[in-house]
């Protein structure tokens, strides 16, 4: 299970510095979370002053493609 970004997502990139796997991506308007790298632990969740992280299975199935479409496309996020 991975952790899912939304559009209210605003790239403060807060996550990026907590995530201790690298699983935040850079996908132009908004960061994505790799699913195959994110590990579930949930800081990200914890530090997103937006609430635009949530678990998957909270998530709307359409953000849950978009993350795994655009993460596998996308650059890695670096803080």
């Amino acid at each position: 299970m991975a952790s899912v970004i939304n559009d209210s997502c605003v790239k403060c990139m807060s996550c990026v510095s907590v995530c201790p796997v690298g699983a935040m991506h850079d996908a132009d308007t908004q960061l994505v979370i790799d699913p195959d790298t994110c590990i579930d632990c949930g800081v990200c969740i914890a530090e997103c002053p937006q609430s635009a992280i949530t678990t998957e299975d909270e998530a709307d199935e359409k953000w849950v493609k978009f993350n795994a479409e655009k993460a596998s496309e996308c650059p890695a996020a670096e803080a």
